[in-house]
């Protein structure tokens, strides 16, 4: 480009809206702070990591605990406790 075609070209900024627990929020903006970052700069830290590597920068895994087996399993549980077919027993605790 020559210098009198060449333009002032800057981004725009837009709001980005969500809905985050009001605890958890408290405790990013704590981190953000003692790492000398605003919410705003972490997450834009985060949503251009996103664009450039086209993933989620860090591993996302579901809790096995809501998996459709063990939800099933403990449905079945559910509806042999209320048939009154439960076995009381000591509390079981993990020794390690």
């Amino acid at each position: 480009m020559s210098k009198k075609t060449k333009r002032n070209v800057t981004a725009r900024s837009v709001n980005v809206n969500f809905r985050m627990d009001s605890d958890l929020k408290k405790n990013m903006e704590k981190v953000c702070m003692d790492m000398g970052l605003s919410m705003t700069a972490a997450f834009t830290i985060f949503a251009k990591t996103v664009t450039r590597e086209k993933r989620i920068p860090f591993e996302v895994s579901a809790d096995p605990f809501y998996s459709a087996s063990n939800m099933k399993h403990l449905q079945r549980a559910i509806a042999e406790l209320n048939a009154g077919k439960g076995v009381e027993h000591e509390i079981i605790e993990d020794k390690s």
